[in-house]
């Protein structure tokens, strides 16, 4: 790794860097030679260069070696532990580097030996170059990559250090770098960011996208996800020609463009955790390696058709060999997690959502399919159904990528795969449709159908919701070659392979009153899931290993409403077959307005506007409400205002948002002499494979347009326990989850731990009643629309309004009536609370009722009783009741429930007796016995205390007589060391003391 002195800079003596590794009985060699650092690797017996790989530790997560305690790990504020400039040793001749890059070498696995993902970065910049430092998630171990900002026009130059060093090594090589660029300003710290995501050149200049902010969304098997919530597009230049050269206007103007795609609203990635992938195929081809007894060298192949910043990558796949190791994969979508609380037993609930960037665009400019057979707005939405009873995805054993406790089912969208489009140029908010190309052999959808079966295997049930019956044919046209096609492709498939194709007018069934939109979707969800089935983790041993074969693709003419809604029936179906198949419920379906189903309805919701707005512009106009025709006139209202935005949106915006996917995909990409991406009249060209190719495709026969193992079932390998190559190594080897999950020498709260925050069936539960046990805690229970909000209050505001406050006890009875029936099951409170519940309780109304043996101050004067009747209106029933409560806020009473619970309180034995044995007093508190018993025999015998407890008790104890003053004895503690430390401005909760 070596930095060179560019003309004009300053050099500087001679600086040697050294550090013995004396349980390895070999040593670090760093020589800082006027502004350039290069590594050795020196034998520290007789300083001959070593012959074999590198003697340092590669980067890993693994923390089965501690570090040597006699070794401290300061940081740059440690003055006093770390000397400012190093002792130097006699340098020989540099021998060849043995660290170089090795472009043909394989990539191992992070663990003992590979090199595991960083986790933080921080970007130090001179004036002709940029170094980013990365760490891993324990700030143990980092690496650096420089980056050069004063190459010339249109070329880049990056290389990474395959060195691993610690913290001390780091400090030192960074005050190295400052020293010796002293002359040009030094080593500057720009900014701290979470990843990187690539480089991009327009016309002449190479730019850096990092990462900046980024929040917990998700965590799957341990391993978490995040949402990226800001980006920073840094070029790479020096400062002196960021200064003095005016920018390009054509340069600013693609600059301009790409600003345009917000890249901080529904890009996902993660760092352990291969989101491009479905959890089928990630648990399929973690075993498929355990089996083979290879090395993972197959790790870093992500799924290209989901990876959005494919373009960035380009340019840093060509620099660097472990490009994965700087860089992330992007995805855009939906990502949602929720928790559902069943009596105790934790369900993790996960939608992901991830958009295709082949033929990716707005609504009206990306219609149907292109040469190559990628459909516009193509998502893959996968639901993943977990029980949290173990944090990994290992089952007890270890039996590795083999947890019972996991499920997934997957689904797909996508526009017809035909040639069509709709010209949005007018002002008719639904243009006409036209056929542009009709292929009498449907090559396009062919290939479509041939891809779904590489990535899901046969049959694919395709869900056609288009209109059938209009007055002015638009959708019906695509209806009937839609299929046609469909009966071309299917008479050369194997009968027990065919697509199934079911074709319904949904818009008009929901429009019909004699048809019943739900219960249809209903029966055609559960036909899915008999075809296709879903996925749960496992070991064949145990009997719970099944497999998705298959997948339903649903659309109508946006993919955007009807599909979402479709979507969601089919979801709710397979969430009914997850939980059964986790044992959670005995039946294999859910029903509505139950918390669960309520839960996934609000998460499938987002996921539908989510989508909608990434391709229509907008949210969703006809949500699950209006095909449940729930609330229709308090929607009507909402679905104009949304249907006028998605009207604007696809007129005005959606040629500037096309241009930033074309640009950021790499769609576009600038040719001297060819035109500017903003003059070229249709994109069609850049989406679209050049005639001549089609000739080049050697296609077999119209007749078999599909691979055959394509078409064969998925299996999974019966292999789960570490073999071959593989035998004797940790779990953390494998995957190394813990570190990322628990987050050793890291210091938490509640607030910020992501399971906590994880939105829940629980926060609508309303405590009053169900500590009272007037609440069925089961989310399967089916409850009232305003039952889950506040079912006291609700019950309340109806008395409140209908009820005679002079007839108070009829409401009082209804009350208590439902308290009697109150299901017994439905109450997980104690016993000890259970026994209190039987005393007499206050109604529930909000109209307070006095009780006839209680004192009430009369009334005041000037406000003459009111009479009552029976059909009051609602305005007087509130005009009363803000007259009875000033009327009770001026003369105060105190009702027998209330002074009772009162006397009970002020009588609780809150002073009871130490317990130092487990003998019973004479006379005891029932509260008393029953907490003596509840404690073990041999509790007391286990109270003891060694020497040095007293001694380390008898210290804290101890005061001087000047107890303010430290005095030279003092320095040596530990609390003195911190708080020099905290003076110094490094925060307490970051210092590492060690035992």
């Amino acid at each position: 790794f070596s930095p060179r002195v560019k003309a004009g800079e300053d050099a500087m003596p001679p600086i040697s860097i050294s550090r013995a590794k004396e349980s390895q009985g070999r040593g670090l060699n760093v020589t800082v030679e006027a502004s350039a650092l290069a590594t050795e690797t020196m034998d520290s017996n007789d300083t001959k260069p070593l012959a074999g790989a590198s003697s340092f530790t590669r980067l890993s997560n693994n923390t089965s070696d501690p570090p040597r305690q006699d070794i401290k790990q300061p940081n740059l504020s440690e003055e006093e532990d770390e000397p400012t400039i190093s002792k130097s040793f006699p340098r020989t001749t540099s021998p060849a580097s043995t660290n170089r890059r090795n472009k043909s070498a394989k990539y191992q696995r992070g663990g003992e030996e590979g090199i595991c993902k960083m986790h933080r970065f921080s970007l130090y910049e001179t004036a002709t170059r940029f170094y980013l430092v990365g760490g891993d998630i324990v700030d143990r171990r980092f690496r650096i990559l420089k980056v050069d900002r004063s190459s010339g026009t249109g070329d880049l130059s990056v290389s990474e250090d395959d060195v691993v060093y610690n913290k001390k090594e780091r400090n030192q090589l960074l005050k190295a770098v400052d020293h010796g660029n002293k002359a040009s300003g030094g080593l500057k710290l720009k900014c701290s960011t979470w990843g990187l995501l690539g480089f991009i050149s327009f016309t002449n200049t190479y730019y850096m996208l990092i990462i900046t902010k980024r929040s917990q969304v998700a965590i799957i098997g341990g391993h978490y996800v995040y949402q990226v919530e800001g980006t920073e597009l840094i070029p790479l230049t020096s400062p002196s020609s960021s200064r003095f050269k005016i920018i390009d206007a054509e340069e600013g103007r693609f600059v301009n463009i790409l600003n345009n795609l917000d890249l901080s609203r529904s890009f996902y990635f993660s760092y352990s955790y291969d989101i491009t992938r479905t959890l089928q195929q990630n648990i399929l081809r973690e075993r498929q390696i355990l089996q083979q007894g290879q090395p993972n060298t197959s790790f870093r192949h992500h799924n290209s058709m989901f990876v959005w910043n494919d373009h960035l990558l380009g340019p840093a796949l060509t620099a660097l060999k472990n490009t994965y190791d700087w860089c992330l994969p992007l995805i855009h979508g939906f990502i949602n997690q929720a928790r559902l609380s069943v009596y105790g037993r934790t369900i993790h609930i996960t939608v992901i959502a991830r958009r295709s960037r082949f033929f990716a665009g707005a609504r009206f400019l990306k219609r149907g399919v292109n040469d190559l057979g990628y459909v516009a707005n193509d998502v893959e939405t996968e639901q993943i159904v977990a029980e949290i009873l173990t944090t990994s995805l290992h089952a007890p054993g270890p039996e590795l990528f083999a947890n019972p406790n996991y499920t997934s089912y997957v689904q797909h969208r996508g526009s017809i795969p035909l040639y069509w489009t709709q010209d949005n140029s007018g002002v008719s908010p639904k243009p006409d449709i036209e056929l542009n190309l009709v292929d009498p052999f449907y090559m396009a959808a062919a290939l479509h159908f041939d891809n779904l079966f590489k990535r899901y295997g046969a049959p694919v049930f395709v869900l056609n919701l288009v209109k059938a019956r209009e007055r002015t044919p638009r959708e019906s046209i695509l209806l009937k070659e839609y299929t046609n096609a469909i009966t071309y492709l299917n008479q050369f498939l194997p009968e027990d392979k065919k697509i199934k194709y079911r074709a319904w007018d949904m818009s008009r069934a929901s429009k019909s009153r004699d048809q019943d939109v739900i219960s249809t979707l209903e029966s055609i969800a559960e036909e899915v899931l008999t075809s296709t089935g879903f996925f749960r983790n496992g070991y064949r041993q145990s009997g719970s290993l099944r497999l998705q074969n298959g997948v339903a693709r649903t659309n109508c003419i946006d993919c955007l409403d009807r599909t979402n809604a479709a979507q969601f029936v089919i979801g709710k179906r397979a969430l009914g077959h997850q939980l059964h198949a986790l044992g959670i419920i005995d039946d294999l379906s859910i029903d509505y307005d139950t918390d669960a189903v309520n839960l996934f309805t609000h998460m499938f919701h987002d996921h539908g506007d989510t989508i909608a707005i990434q391709y229509g512009g907008s949210h969703l106009v006809n949500t699950m409400e209006t095909y449940r025709k729930i609330n229709q006139w308090s929607s009507h209202s909402r679905d104009m205002v949304e249907s006028f935005k998605r009207y604007y949106n696809n007129s005005f915006l959606d040629k500037q948002r096309q241009e930033a996917y074309n640009l950021f995909l790499g769609n576009y990409r600038y040719v001297q002499g060819q035109p500017m991406l903003w003059d070229l009249s249709t994109d069609y060209y850049l989406h679209h494979a050049h005639p001549r190719a089609w000739t080049a495709n050697k296609q077999s026969r119209y007749t078999q347009w599909y691979l055959p193992e394509h078409l064969e079932s998925r299996e999974m390998p019966a292999v789960t326990q570490a073999h071959g190559p593989f035998d004797g190594r940790p779990l953390s080897f494998f995957d190394d989850y813990w570190l990322e999950y628990y987050r050793p020498l890291a210091l938490s709260s509640f607030t910020k731990i992501f399971s906590y925050k994880m939105d829940s069936t629980l926060k609508d539960v309303p405590f009053k009643s169900a500590t009272e046990g007037n609440y069925d805690l089961s989310p399967f229970c089916v409850r009232d629309r305003h039952e889950h909000q506040s079912p006291e209050k609700a019950h309340g505001r109806k008395e409140g309004l209908t009820q005679d406050p002079e007839r108070g006890g009829k409401g009082d009875t209804a009350v208590e009536a439902s308290h009697d029936t109150a299901d017994p099951r439905g109450s997980a409170l104690p016993s000890w609370l259970q026994s209190q519940l039987n005393q007499p309780q206050p109604h529930n109304s909000t109209l307070k009722e006095t009780p006839k043996d209680s004192k009430v101050a009369p009334q005041a004067p000037g406000k003459p009783a009111k009479e009552k009747k029976a059909s009051q209106d609602t305005a007087a029933a509130a005009q009363w009741t803000l007259d009875q409560f000033v009327t009770n806020s001026l003369n105060p009473s105190v009702e027998v429930t209330e002074a009772h619970e009162y006397q009970r309180y002020i009588n609780h034995p809150l002073n009871l007796a130490l317990v130092l044995s487990t003998d019973i007093p004479p006379n005891p508190n029932a509260e008393l016995v029953s907490y003596v018993n509840s404690i073990a025999a041999n509790s007391a015998a286990d109270m003891h205390s060694t020497d040095d407890d007293v001694a380390d008790f008898a210290e804290f104890l101890e005061i001087g007589d000047e107890p303010l003053t430290v005095t030279e004895a003092d320095t040596s503690k530990k609390r003195y060391k911190a708080y020099r430390q905290w003076v110094k401005g490094k925060p307490l909760f970051k210092q590492r003391v060690e035992a």
